[in-house]
């Protein structure tokens, strides 16, 4: 079962009002990186390609299509007994955009990223509100305790 958007709040940091919705909350956008070098994942282990930030030019990201990794503004923390989700807000959808994300695992906590695909040319703020995140209660052995705990 999907948890509200206030259970959702209290494990979401920093947090406003307007960002919590009624099954979960929106998820911002705190910076943008194009890949420029490969990554490899083998059966032992794995590497992150190196990333060139993205600059706002007056303010605003102009995109071109392309991809691109997103941070989010905000910490997640997956409480025991949940497992989170990310979904983008249609309005990404509406403008030809697509946000990839993978399954955030109960004890993980950080400044997660996700995959910004973008179809057409598109111009998005800094702190615009591009993804809506979601608990949902969930059956699980251990925790989180992966590369990635803690990043950002």
């Amino acid at each position: 079962m999907y948890e509200s958007g206030a259970f959702v709040a209290d494990h979401v940091d920093p947090l406003r009002e307007e960002q919590v919705q009624p099954n979960g909350v929106d998820l911002t956008v705190d910076s943008l990186y194009e890949q420029t070098t490969p990554g490899r994942i083998t059966r032992d282990g794995k590497t992150v390609g190196d990333r060139r930030e993205v600059d706002p030019v007056d303010g605003l990201y102009r995109l071109d299509p392309g991809a691109y990794v997103l941070k989010y503004g905000e910490r997640l923390q997956i409480p025991d007994d949940h497992v989170g989700f990310v979904y983008p807000r249609s309005t990404l959808l509406r403008n030809s955009c697509m946000l990839n994300t993978a399954v955030w695992d109960a004890g993980y906590e950080g400044r997660g990223e996700g995959l910004l695909q973008v179809g057409a040319p598109i111009e998005l703020e800094p702190g615009a509100r591009v993804a809506q995140f979601v608990l949902a209660a969930a059956d699980h052995e251990g925790r989180y305790d992966g590369t990635y705990h803690g990043e950002g």
